[in-house]
């Protein structure tokens, strides 16, 4: 068992090639043989680029308000308590609303995330 105490943990910058505002990252579970657990925090109007996950990606929001939105669908709010299941393959992107931070784990396993471009904030701002 590890366990890890969360005054220690290390909130990174997520890297910006990949998203849109100010958004923190931490890994809480590194995978191999397991999934990869990582808290990402977003400011109010950040967000994900577009992207997909191999095997699908589970997000659990513990705090603010966000959208999720899947190709060819309309985005839809989150709130603290909701789980959101992206299917594997399925293109999509999250992140805050306008008007308020959100935190969320994300849970994912079986290779690296494909991103596939940029969230225009004309695509954001039609959510």
């Amino acid at each position: 068992m590890e366990h890890k105490s969360g005054e220690h943990m290390e909130w990174a910058p997520s890297p910006f090639e990949h998203f849109t505002g100010a958004v923190w990252n931490t890994r809480l579970v590194e995978g191999e043989p397991g999934p990869t657990v990582i808290a990402v925090q977003f400011s109010p109007g950040a967000r994900t680029d577009w992207h997909s996950h191999p095997e699908g990606q589970v997000l659990y929001v513990v705090s603010g308000a966000g959208l999720v939105q899947s190709e060819g669908s309309p985005a839809e709010a989150i709130g603290a308590g909701d789980v959101v299941w992206a299917a594997p393959g399925e293109r999509h992107w999250h992140g805050a609303r306008p008007d308020s931070p959100m935190m969320h784990l994300s849970i994912t396993s079986g290779g690296p995330t494909a991103w596939e471009g940029k969230v225009s904030d004309t695509e954001y701002g039609q959510s």
